[in-house]
């Protein structure tokens, strides 16, 4: 139930996925990014739809971390130094990502790490709008903390940060490297706020399994960088993208979002009424189940025990975010397992 953390879209081995990686291994698995090749610039169309926003361009690398280093490169073209981020937020691990990350564990034994990133609570509009501001850059938010225990924020407050960075001129960057490629019954884990991002991150399940992520910058940001600023030796291969656009076609063409949506209000209902559990949050198939007590690595080992993986996001919070293909006899089956290894806990 864990999908490689938010990765295999698709599952292991789907054959739509080996099919293309097949195809495309047989003839051409790597092109310098001197030259283009079809399937990049097919990707990057597609991405464009479907944010809606024509006037956008992609970026590709291997991993979130990597798209949030072309995000904070982007942002410095702006002319300005200074970053917004959460507390509680996962960014990735390199120097430049780790910096915007906010968690101190992760963090300390690498300092110091880039100068002026703020770190702000999520959720709390008050302090965004004292730390915004004309000198900030780029404010940087996931719609959904993952990594902190599935964190939704209240309602509104996206399009509130949006109005703050659009008065300043602020870019606003949102961090989809796991809430995207339909992981919430969107397309982009934004989407439900109705807000447009002017640089949007995403990886994990863009690749299906493969290492894939993008930088998309929409509109007048599409214009910072220029050729030469920024690059990548192995970001958007033919093989990768092959993968990604299967995996995107087959997606769309099975209404699989409509499939996401009704997986969680599935889970959702089923798992309110389990003792133990205070709240299940989320959006699709990325969900944090509370508990009332600080047992989740417990849990988890039991529930690993019993041949269902998830993670303990943090002491009182699993984390599922299983392949969008999960079907209801598994859903039913981590459902039964769970409110038994609950009960044993309990």
């Amino acid at each position: 139930m864990l999908g490689g953390i938010a990765t295999s879209v698709l599952g292991h081995a789907h054959p739509v996925v080996v099919s293309a990686v097949s195809r495309q291994i047989k003839t051409l698995s790597h092109v310098s990014n001197f030259y283009s090749h079809p399937n990049a610039i097919e990707l990057a169309q597609i991405l464009i739809r479907l944010t809606g926003k024509k006037d956008s361009r992609v970026f590709f690398a291997q991993s979130g971390a990597e798209a949030n280093e072309a995000a904070i490169k982007l942002s410095r073209k702006t002319g300005r130094t200074e970053i917004v981020a959460m507390n509680g937020s996962f960014h990735g691990r390199t120097m430049g990502s780790l910096s915007l990350t906010g968690q101190r564990s992760k963090k300390i034994a690498f300092a110091p790490l880039l100068k002026n990133v703020k770190h702000i609570p999520f959720g709390d509009i008050k302090k965004a709008r004292r730390a915004i501001n004309s000198k900030t850059a780029m404010v940087i938010i996931e719609p959904i903390m993952g990594e902190a225990g599935v964190i939704v924020p209240p309602t509104n407050y996206l399009k509130e940060v949006r109005e703050i960075c659009t008065a300043h001129g602020v870019l606003l960057a949102i961090d989809a490297v796991q809430t995207g490629i339909g992981r919430t019954g969107q397309w982009f884990g934004y989407e439900y706020s109705g807000i447009t991002p002017d640089v949007i991150t995403v990886a994990k399940g863009l690749g299906a399994g493969l290492p894939l992520a993008a930088m998309i910058a929409v509109g007048e940001s599409s214009q910072l960088f220029i050729p030469g600023d920024h690059g990548s030796t192995f970001g958007g291969n033919p093989v990768t993208t092959a993968a990604s656009i299967a995996a995107i076609k087959w997606i769309e063409k099975n209404k699989i979002l409509g499939k996401v949506k009704a997986d969680y209000k599935c889970i959702s209902t089923a798992l309110h009424a389990v003792p133990g559990v205070t709240e299940v949050r989320g959006a699709g198939l990325l969900i944090g189940i509370e508990l009332s007590k600080n047992n989740s690595a417990q849990v988890a080992t039991l529930l690993e025990d019993s041949g269902v993986l998830v993670n303990a996001a943090n002491p009182n919070t699993i984390r599922i975010a299983p392949a969008l293909t999960v079907s209801k006899i598994e859903l039913r089956l981590f459902i039964k397992v769970f409110k038994e290894v609950m009960s044993r806990v309990n």
